[in-house]
């Protein structure tokens, strides 16, 4: 049995994690605004003696990335340590905090969207909204396709993750989340939670899984990346994926081209942004570092939280499935109130005169002092 005081000191590291992003968010000001490039015009091309220019239109004219992917907020089940596959479960008040500190940390970082893709759940869907109204982009257009849902978690939905960690092990349980091609057991046809009883599926009753390894969930994926996503970087134009863990997994591995056996390595943080510059042929160019991200060690991309921060998250999340001998909800924490205040703070809700935060259009509402 666990003490409290061991409780306190395991949960510790989420608030300095913000603090973090805090800290990253402001330098990202620094490193991430840039003059205005020359996003109008593509390299010149010689044919016949005559030179041909591409055009094209971008909002994006403050920095050089070109895609971004973010992971939703804090849902229900990702706070009841759930298994939730297309379950549609909402997103918490957490969920709502995260996902508006995603939005000024884009705000901050210059970058405007041409297009946002998404799921067809509403985590995703909630998530997309907040953090174009913390931007100020609530009017450019949102795409939404189950081809973006996150992978079918078969029978294993509803579940909780650290109860099926006892019964089958932590190495299963892994293989099951994060291996490339070893799905959870199917979901049976009479399951509470089966996608066909939604009717936003009704048109692709034929396609719903009863199950997906990463493998299966990149076959869906790569084609809504080949159809919609390649042709909009073609003509210039900046693109936010929101999604979940394992179809941006997905989209990330095929990206970074990472490999099978390495994958089952790599986790998303919620609600952090992760953006990349691409070459002519739509793959990552190094960061300006030269090195691969801190946090998962296989990134090209800059996560705008900090790469600390997110190291810290994500040990803290493997924790919340895997540690068993952690009785504690990690998501429900003591902490997690210091947590929320601070994410509140960063937001500007607060009824104290003394700590109202500054707002995001004048690019200082993670200023030095509050920490």
């Amino acid at each position: 049995m666990m003490t409290s005081r061991t409780i306190h000191a395991q949960l510790g590291s989420q608030v300095s994690a913000l603090h973090k992003f805090a800290l990253a968010t402001n330098n990202a000001a620094a490193c991430f605004h840039s003059k205005p490039s020359n996003n109008n015009v593509v390299d010149t091309d010689t044919q016949e003696g005559k030179s041909k220019t591409r055009k094209f239109h971008t909002l994006n004219t403050q920095t050089k990335y070109q895609l971004c992917f973010l992971r939703h907020g804090q849902s229900t089940w990702n706070r009841d340590n759930r298994f939730i596959g297309w379950t549609d479960t909402p997103l918490t008040d957490d969920g709502v905090l995260e996902a508006r500190v995603a939005g000024q940390m884009l705000s901050r970082s210059g970058m405007k969207f041409d297009e946002v893709h998404t799921s067809l759940l509403r985590r995703c869907i909630r998530t997309t909204n907040l953090v174009l109204m913390e931007m100020g982009q609530e009017y450019i257009p949102v795409f939404k396709n189950w081809r973006l849902n996150e992978r079918h978690y078969g029978d294993l939905v509803g579940m909780n993750k650290k109860e099926v960690v006892k019964a089958h092990g932590q190495e299963q349980v892994k293989k099951w989340r994060r291996s490339w091609n070893e799905p959870p057991p199917p979901m049976n046809d009479d399951h509470a939670f089966h996608p066909a009883l939604d009717p936003r599926y009704r048109d692709v009753l034929n396609k719903i899984p009863k199950c997906e390894s990463l493998k299966c969930t990149l076959k869906r994926s790569k084609v809504y990346w080949e159809r919609e996503i390649i042709p909009i970087l073609e003509e210039g134009k900046t693109v936010l994926i929101v999604g979940h863990e394992n179809n941006l997994r997905s989209l990330i591995m095929n990206l970074e081209g990472i490999s099978e056996d390495d994958i089952i390595n790599l986790c998303l943080p919620r609600a952090v942004p992760l953006a990349y510059r691409l070459d002519e042929n739509f793959k990552p160019l190094d960061r300006p570092d030269g090195k691969l991200d801190e946090a998962t060690g296989y990134l090209r991309g800059e996560w705008l939280g900090g790469d600390e921060a997110v190291k810290e998250i994500l040990e803290r999340d493997r924790k919340q499935v895997y540690d068993t001998s952690i009785e504690e909800n990690l998501e429900l924490g003591t902490n997690v109130d210091k947590w929320r205040k601070w994410m509140e703070f960063a937001v500007g809700k607060t009824t104290q005169p003394e700590m109202l935060a500054k707002s995001s259009e004048i690019g200082d509402f993670m200023d030095k002092r509050i920490l």
